[in-house]
């Protein structure tokens, strides 16, 4: 099945700093993606900030028929994400997916989700 696009991109990205609780609570974002294709997809994601120059590529694969949800706090190689910082990323794919972007900020006892769709170029 063919189902998604080959460029994402996600606007609106910032890992608030601690959290209420132990893992898996610590505050995060993750990039939900969607291979619903029978081919592995090859992704790259590329990071933009307002201050510095572009961190990228983190490349990971997520299998066909498969999800993957890749928490961006757990991303190390090029370089780990910043916490309390405004990023913008870009995801493509050799393949087409789907992908959705999820936020948990675990700062108050009362925890916080917030999930978009990306935007598909």
């Amino acid at each position: 099945m063919t189902l998604g696009r080959t460029r994402w991109a996600i606007a609106e990205g910032w890992i608030p700093s601690g959290g209420t609780g132990p893992e898996p609570l610590q505050s995060h974002e993750t990039a939900c993606m969607l291979n619903a294709g029978d081919a592995d997809a090859h992704v790259e994601l590329t990071l933009y900030f307002p201050d510095r120059e572009p961190v990228g590529p983190y490349r990971v694969v997520v299998p066909a028929r498969r999800t993957l949800h890749l928490r961006f706090d757990r991303l190390e190689d090029p370089a780990p994400v910043p916490r309390d910082a405004p990023y913008a990323s870009v995801i493509t794919s050799d393949v087409p997916i789907v992908v959705q972007h999820t936020r948990l900020d675990s700062r108050q006892a009362a925890n916080a989700i917030m999930t978009t769709v990306a935007w598909a170029g």
